[in-house]
């Protein structure tokens, strides 16, 4: 029977609810998708606590903004897909789900020798990880950048990427177990932030040069050195707060530092359009493919236990990524 993880209000990870529900038909342009796997993502944590909007603003509400999957059934007018097809997708909420009806041009095919368990975890962090370097800055062979979470999901993706594009990453964890998984994940240094000044590691590696980017997911808490380790009109690239939100920023500091910029991008606005979403999807599974880039699930959790996969999520004791099985 399908089921859903319903976060009934705002709160901690004890507002979702186990919930039987029915499947709709799909309408024209849908499909019923049957999850075969979920990831779970920090973004999820923000909109169940407050920091963001839920999907549709109000509670109760379905969240979950990736997954893969098997089509069951089609809607009129769908031709990209069919019954039996194997699809990932990510999108705004509703994949905390058993099984969900979800517009079939959101939907990208999952190719032969990718697992569903990779395609889910590997979508929303995966396509993250493809922008930030493709697009918020363009890294390319001899750049050094420096990515904060380096054992974290979007950062082991990042540090592998960095490295098959010729890109000198260092890193950023909290502890010598993460630091020694980043290390095996591509970058070449990494700091562990507990014990060292991450500025100053940074202006000692670059020989006071600084680097060429910053990818922070971090926030409040990095915000400020971040900026003390980029070069002269370095790209300072916030794309999450896992530390908190960042509210104390300035135009004035970008100057201040070295004529820098700044992005605060957001992934569906880059993939809102369909032929982009193809593009970086076909990015992604080719990088995968062919080995530059390992997608590690390191903790998995049934659907029904997702307060306790958040838990440990929210506590930043997690690598790599986590998916639920329904």
């Amino acid at each position: 029977m399908a089921y859903a993880m319903i976060a009934q209000n705002t709160g901690n990870s004890s507002v979702y609810k186990k919930e039987h529900i029915e499947v709709p038909k799909p309408k024209k342009g849908e499909v019923v998708l049957r999850h075969t796997a979920i990831g779970v993502n920090f973004i999820d944590i923000y909109q169940r606590s407050g920091v963001y909007p839920p999907p549709g603003g109000e509670f109760p509400v379905i969240l979950g903004c990736e997954g893969a999957g098997v089509v069951q059934s089609i809607g009129a007018g769908v031709t990209g897909v069919r019954p039996g097809d194997r699809v990932a997708y990510t999108i705004q909420g509703g994949a905390y789900t058993s099984h969900r009806v979800i517009a079939a041009d959101r939907l990208v095919k999952v190719p032969s020798g990718v697992d569903d368990e990779t395609a889910a975890a590997a979508m929303l962090k995966g396509l993250t990880a493809q922008y930030l370097i493709h697009d918020c800055y363009k890294a390319k062979a001899g750049d050094t950048v420096l990515v904060h979470a380096a054992a974290g999901g979007v950062g082991l993706i990042l540090g592998q990427w960095l490295k098959a594009k010729g890109v000198t990453a260092i890193g950023t964890a909290g502890s010598k177990e993460k630091c020694a998984l980043a290390r095996r994940n591509g970058f070449s240094k990494v700091i562990d932030y507990t014990k060292q000044d991450f500025v100053d590691e940074i202006r000692k590696i670059t020989k006071g040069q600084g680097v060429a980017a910053v990818y922070d997911s971090v926030g409040k808490s990095t915000y400020p050195g971040s900026l003390k380790c980029l070069s002269q009109f370095g790209t300072f690239v916030s794309f999450g707060q896992s530390s908190g939100i960042i509210e104390d920023f300035k135009l004035a500091d970008l100057a201040a530092n070295g004529s820098l910029f700044a992005t605060r991008p957001m992934l569906f606005h880059y993939i809102a359009e369909r032929k982009e979403l193809e593009k970086r999807a076909r990015q992604l599974f080719k990088v995968i493919k062919d080995k530059d880039v390992k997608i590690q699930i390191n903790q998995r959790f049934e659907l029904s236990n997702l307060k306790q996969a958040q838990d440990v999520l929210e506590s930043r004791k997690t690598t790599g990524q986590t998916v639920l099985i329904p």
